[in-house]
This record gives structure tokens, sequence and C-alpha cells, in this order.
């Protein structure tokens, strides 16, 4: 697929040059369109911002300094901005060492997979004011049509060139659950999988949740991971098995975790240790309180697999750091360590010890 970068300056996209993008049946002509702020005004910014909704995306901004307040309407607009200088209040910039180095980096991955990334970007933005289910079943039918695109077929056919079996059944029960008083903890229990978000796990998590929320008795539940690693994410090794897209969409959305972890989170206290990646971060951040320790290293990949966040995560994750850095953690799929995920919120503490 072609990539067709343009650099506009604010004052030329209140202008209203950026047009319309282009969306040709082959390629993706324009995916990504950057916005140069530097030396724009407050005027310049609402007239600009007014013009995003009009693009497709992302559209994404740089600044060679720090951003100037006078320009929230515009940041709040676009998808994303970078710019140098220390990390900013402002939920909608990226701090950044090296602005152009930055742009760079984030273009070169919207060039390997352009359609995942223009979905990403146009899922958070609609679904940013939606209620929690509607958003869900939103993330889940663009996450279906990126299946059946060639992007995540190259991807998987990839994997099955390698030859890859089916996960073995679990070793032990996948899921654990231990009453004390009014807290129920739940033990996520396959560490030979890294606690891999397959069937076997998923279903066993939805079993215990289900369980704590017609109990009600429980005024606390503690979700935690056995071994090395809170979550790996989803099992890669089962890609590509559900029987077809439109029962997969239906899994996702109705036998997932992500709704009922939704319904519980004002209860829901998340312990983070080693790898979070993925549906391990999506998943959690739904709760009202999620903790890290201080190995902890959270991603989400699933870009660089011709897909979007298929757990919850374009939910879940921007409803605590801004679409615009979950756009950022998204099509770059960049590890976040648990200092920074803590001064963006994406967990709420760090606290304990590394070692499981």
């Amino acid at each position: 697929m072609g990539i067709d970068v343009r650099t506009l300056s604010a004052a030329e996209l209140a202008a209203g040059a950026a047009g319309e993008s282009i969306l040709d049946p082959s390629a993706l002509l324009e995916p990504v369109l950057l916005v140069d702020l530097d030396g724009a005004g407050r005027a310049t910014a609402v007239e600009a911002a007014a013009r995003v909704s009009a693009l497709g995306g992302p559209a994404v901004g740089f600044c060679s300094g720090p951003v100037s307040p006078e320009l929230a309407p515009l940041t709040a607009a676009l998808d994303l901005t970078y710019a140098v200088g220390p990390d900013p209040a402002d939920r909608a910039v990226v701090p950044a060492e090296n602005a152009d180095r930055s742009i760079t980096e984030f273009v070169e991955c919207v060039g390997r997979y352009p359609q995942a990334s223009y979905f990403a970007a146009q899922v958070l933005r609609a679904s940013e004011s939606l209620p929690v289910p509607a958003a869900i079943d939103m993330e889940s039918f663009a996450y279906s049509t990126l299946q059946g695109g060639v992007e995540f077929g190259g991807w998987l056919g990839e994997r099955r060139r390698l030859g890859r079996p089916l996960p073995p059944p679990p070793e032990a029960d996948p899921v654990l659950l231990a009453a004390d008083g009014d807290t129920l903890r739940i033990t996520l229990n396959r560490p030979e999988r890294r606690n891999a978000y397959g069937t076997a796990l998923r279903d066993a998590l939805v079993d215990a949740l289900r369980t704590a929320l017609a109990a009600d008795t429980f005024g606390t539940i503690v979700l935690d991971g056995a071994g090395p690693s809170f979550c790996s994410g989803g099992d890669l090794d089962e890609f590509g098995h559900a029987p077809d897209i439109a029962t997969a969409h239906l899994i996702r959305t109705r036998g997932g975790a992500a709704r009922l972890i939704a319904r519980l989170a004002d209860r829901t206290e998340v312990r983070l240790h080693g790898h979070c990646v993925g549906a391990g971060i999506e998943i959690s951040a739904f709760a009202d309180r999620v903790v890290a320790a201080p190995d902890t290293t959270i991603r989400l990949p699933e870009v660089g697999m011709g897909l979007i966040p298929g757990a919850g995560g374009t939910v879940s994750v921007p409803r605590r750091i801004g679409r615009w850095r979950a756009l950022h953690l998204f099509v770059t799929g960049i590890p976040l360590g648990a200092q920074r995920a803590l001064e963006w919120g994406l967990v709420d503490e760090i606290t304990g010890s590394s070692q499981r």
C-alpha cells in the first residue's frame, strides 16, 4: 500500500488546504496528515480545529517547543500532537525529545499498517462520547472489518507459515478464586502461557466475574496474575481459529470480560506486574483502581498485527489517558513503564515487589 504524507501549517489547515482525505479501494492515499503548529495563534487554532472533523485520519500535530495553551482548541481536535518539552498536563500532547524524530517514527508505523492505523484513529474519535457498551460494540465492528483485511491476513499468514499448533489445555484451573470476608480474589493462573488471554482463561475469568456480579456480596474484587507476568495479551496461537467473523464479534462483546469489569469497576482493584500486554491492560483499565509493581511494562501491539485493540482497549485506555496518547500507544506499540503509566493515569499507584 502506498503512503503519501503532507505537512501543512496550522494557517494552511485553517484556510482549507487539507481538503478531504481520499480513500482508494486499493490504497490509503493519505492515511496521515501532519500539521506544523509552530507560530500559530488562538484565532488560527480555532479556525483550523473546525476543519479537522472533515479529515480522514490520523491528523497529527507537531511543535518544536512546548505547546502554547492558545493552541488547545486545535490540539483537542487533532488525533495527536508531539511537542518538545516536559510532559504537559494537556493529554492531547505527547512529550518528545525531538518532534521530527517522533513524527518520523509514527509515520513509519502508519506506513507499515495504514488501514489499522486509520481505523484506530477513527474508532477513538467516534467512540469518545459513547456509553461503554456501545463503544465496545463499535470497537468490535472495526476489529471484525480489519480481520478481513490484507494487513491482518499477511500477519496471520506468516503465523501459519511457522506452523504453530493450538495451545495445550490448561495444566490447572486457569483462574483461581479465593474469598476472604467481603473480598473476592481472582487470580489469572496460566503462568506457563504468561496468563495469555486465550479461550480457556477468558471463559474462566468471565465465569468468575459473573459470579461476583450475581453474588453481590463482595465489596472488593482483587484481580491479579500468577507467575512472572500479569497477562501477555491474547494467545497468538489461537488467532484465526474462530468459526467465523460474526461469531468472533459476539464472543468478544458478549462473552468477553470488558463489559463485566466495567460494571464491577467501582469495586475492582487490579494488580499488575511484569508484562501487561494487549488485553491485559485493556481489561484492567476499566477498573477504578489499578496498581502496578515497579517491573510492570505495558504494551498495545495490535496495530502491528493489522488490527486494533479488541478486548475493550479503545474504550478503557483513552478514558484514562485521553484518545490522543492512546493513539500514540496503539500505532507505535511502544512499551510504557510503570512510572510513565502512573504519570499519564493509566495506573493509579506503583506499589509492592517485582518478584512473583
